[in-house]
């Protein structure tokens, strides 16, 4: 089995998420279908909160990707359906992360996302 350029940067995001940002793996999950919209898309990561709502949706690009406006809209559409509380895209090269304000509908550039707690 070949390890496609965007399994490996999902595969090290995930790595990441685990082992130095401390979320539990059993509220992890990657790549599940959802709709939006009515089509049918495939998220690559979403972290649960111990409640079941989401807390993190992590979209993955291969790293010759350029991460653009558009990308960042395709993860703003599913949160429209998934309501997480932050979003993240990653290439494995650059990473932005984000807070959302569901209320106001805006999203907030962070430094990084925060650490689980439990």
């Amino acid at each position: 089995m070949v390890l496609q350029p965007e399994e490996w940067v999902r595969q090290h995001c995930v790595h990441y998420l685990i082992h130095e940002k401390k979320y539990p793996i059993s509220l992890i999950n990657v790549e599940k279908e959802l709709k939006v919209n009515n089509l049918k898309k495939r998220y690559d990561i979403v972290v649960f909160n111990p409640d079941g709502s989401i807390h993190l949706i992590v979209e993955c690009k291969a790293p010759k990707v350029t991460i653009t406006q558009s990308t960042f809209d395709q993860i703003a559409r599913y949160n429209l359906t998934l309501n997480a509380t932050y979003l993240m895209v990653t290439n494995g090269l650059n990473h932005y992360y984000c807070s959302v304000d569901l209320e106001k509908e805006q999203y907030h550039f962070l430094k990084e996302i925060p650490d689980y707690k439990s």
